[in-house]
């Protein structure tokens, strides 16, 4: 009976699963998004997001508790460079999994995990607030008709 385990053994040793988790998590910090299964993205995540929470203070000690974790000087790096300042005043959920279908070859269940704020589609689209009164409508129409005259006695000139 299973009472009380609460991650997945992913079918491996401990040593095995450590290993594994590791590399998956060299090869998120390294690409910002990767393809694998389901199982083991949900895997990843809880393995991977303390990790992140770790990188927001750049000292001494967290830069030596992430690197027991991966084993690796330039994946740790690329952390505590370009994505800690990324996710300062993200308070969590840093990681996103979207599922993606079936494999061909064995029919596993597949999934993308990726870093949220390195997702370009996602995060550069803002959408904007609808203008509450018609008077606002109507001055926003003629201030786009502006700039577009002028780009065309620049274009003239």
């Amino acid at each position: 009976m299973r009472h009380g385990k609460k991650f997945n053994h992913l079918g491996r040793t401990a040593s095995h699963r450590r290993a594994l988790l590791s590399n998956l998590a060299i090869a998120l910090i390294t690409h910002k998004r990767i393809n694998t299964t389901v199982a083991k993205a949900k895997a990843l995540q809880t393995y991977v997001e303390p990790l992140l929470t770790k990188s927001k203070t750049d000292d001494t000690n967290n830069r030596r508790v992430v690197f027991s974790y991966l084993q690796d000087k330039e994946a740790v790096t690329e952390l505590f460079r370009t994505i800690a300042p990324k996710i300062a005043n993200r308070p969590g959920g840093y990681t996103r999994i979207i599922k993606t279908g079936f494999r061909l070859g064995d029919g596993a269940d597949t999934a993308m995990i990726e870093l949220v704020d390195f997702n370009d589609i996602y995060t550069n689209t803002k959408v904007e607030k609808k203008a509450t009164t018609r008077r606002s409508k109507k001055s926003t129409k003629t201030e786009e008709a502006a700039p577009a005259a002028e780009t065309e006695s620049t274009e003239e000139a």
